[in-house]
């Protein structure tokens, strides 16, 4: 009869356990559906990048620059669902920006233009990973967002430089001064 009564016992205690952990189980469900909510959230409304041209060089480049087109293209398309669209989002970005590389204008392709292309990709491999995280640092990924606004802006500036410089006009004998400046074409001594 003792033993009986301590089998019940138990046998209650556990059944009364379990319902605890079901509940706790259920708020902690409850928030980290919370906490995903709120970073989703928060990366809604920060995904704004600023891909409109914001002069006439890069607006040029549109038409004859297929891969700056396509990224400009991507970077105006926002996600709307979930957090998994922001991320698929940032892996398609993540692959465009790579293809900028690609058949850069004979005009535009300078180490200046390269080098910040470079930061480019970094910025957006950076938030390709932050946003792949098990848990996402929402702070981060709109940060980052920002930075990656503010390299665009470099980058198209650069771009109007390059136009700016080429249409200055050469002085007379500028070229074969460069030319001899240039130490690749030196005559080697022996």
């Amino acid at each position: 009869m003792k033993l009986q009564k301590t089998v019940f016992l138990l046998a209650l205690l556990l059944l009364f356990s379990c319902q605890n952990n079901k509940e706790q189980r259920l708020l902690e469900i409850a928030k980290d559906a919370k906490k995903k909510e709120t970073i989703f959230l928060n990366i809604n409304r920060g995904w704004n990048f600023n891909a409109n041209p914001i002069n006439t060089a890069s607006q040029g480049l549109i038409s004859m620059w297929p891969e700056w087109r396509g990224f400009l293209l991507e970077l105006n398309s926002k996600p709307k669902s979930t957090i998994g669209a922001f991320q698929k989002k940032a892996k398609e970005l993540s692959k465009k920006v790579l293809e900028l590389n690609n058949n850069i204008p004979v005009a535009y392709n300078k180490p200046e233009v390269k080098s910040r292309i470079a930061v480019l990709i970094c910025k957006i491999n950076s938030l390709n990973l932050y946003i792949n995280l098990d848990e996402i640092p929402d702070d981060k990924v709109v940060a980052l967002i920002i930075e990656i606004n503010i390299e665009l802006i470099s980058l198209q500036k650069q771009l109007d430089e390059i136009v700016r410089k080429s249409t200055i006009p050469k002085e007379e004998g500028e070229s074969d001064l460069i030319q001899m400046l240039d130490t690749s074409r030196a005559i080697p001594t022996r």
